[in-house]
């Protein structure tokens, strides 16, 4: 069992907790979540990548970021995983359909699947869920709540 460290990171949206091993980012949620991203016990210590993603998501929020470079690895299961790496390649400020992520990973009837994979990911902001929409244009579901949401897609195209 490899051990795994956290720290409470503050931000416009909330306090976010965040997760890792010595080496990667495994997890960062709104601490206020109802789907807690602690299965297990951590050490309350601050470890290279937590320094660093605290750092990034400081100039995220400034309007100074628009990428991640903190090591991150997000473990699910095989859909879960090419859903999580389909949504990493949306472009800053924009957003696509769950329909156009389930044709991103040649799944085009996957749709319900991709949405529940999207609700399972375990890196907030980073793994960018928030710019997925309803393929009506509506904002479609969030797990940290469709006012942060509704926050972070007018964050980025304030920004672009």
């Amino acid at each position: 069992m490899q051990l795994l460290y956290h720290t409470l990171i503050d931000s416009p949206l909330g306090t976010l907790l965040a997760i890792s091993n010595e080496h990667t980012l495994v997890a960062l949620d709104f601490a206020d979540s109802k789907h807690s991203v602690l299965q297990q016990d951590t050490i309350a210590q601050v470890t290279k990548p937590l320094a660093s993603i605290k750092r990034e998501l400081n100039e995220y929020f400034n309007h100074k970021r628009k990428t991640f470079a903190t090591p991150i690895a997000a473990l699910g299961t095989p859909l879960q995983e090419k859903v999580w790496a389909a949504l990493i390649h949306i472009p800053y400020a924009a957003t696509k359909s769950y329909s156009d992520i389930a044709q991103s990973i040649r799944s085009p009837k996957a749709v319900r699947a991709v949405g529940t994979a999207i609700g399972k990911n375990p890196l907030v902001i980073i793994i960018p869920c928030h710019r997925v929409i309803s393929k009506n244009g509506g904002l479609g579901g969030y797990g940290g709540g469709l006012k942060r949401k509704q926050h972070l897609l007018s964050l980025e195209k304030h920004s672009v």
